[in-house]
């Protein structure tokens, strides 16, 4: 495993880099040796998390969010959040992209 794919840690944001839903932006609420499990809050939510290789996957960013604070805390996150911090995140990516 390359040292970047160990550096993905629980609040970490991602994009599946593999599968159906490559290009997707998901939080990371739980990590396992190979694997991830990730939620995005709309198809996958906390309560039937994805479970992805991490080999599958790349670290978009360190969230410093209220989302990413209160999933390192270990407290209760809306779905509804998870969707518009990842909403607003993939927003400001694209707009970084396209603004050069």
């Amino acid at each position: 495993m390359g040292p970047d794919k160990a550096d993905i840690h629980i609040s970490d944001v991602v994009v599946s880099a593999a599968g159906r839903d490559r290009g997707q932006f998901f939080y990371v609420i739980g990590e396992e040796e190979t694997y991830l499990q990730l939620a995005d809050g709309k198809g996958r939510t906390q309560e039937n998390p994805k479970r992805k290789k991490r080999r599958h996957v790349l670290k978009v960013l360190r969230s410093e969010t209220r989302v990413a604070g209160k999933l390192l805390s270990g407290d209760k996150v809306p779905n509804s959040e998870l969707r518009r911090d990842l909403a607003f995140i993939a927003r400001q990516l694209q707009a970084n992209n396209l603004g050069g």
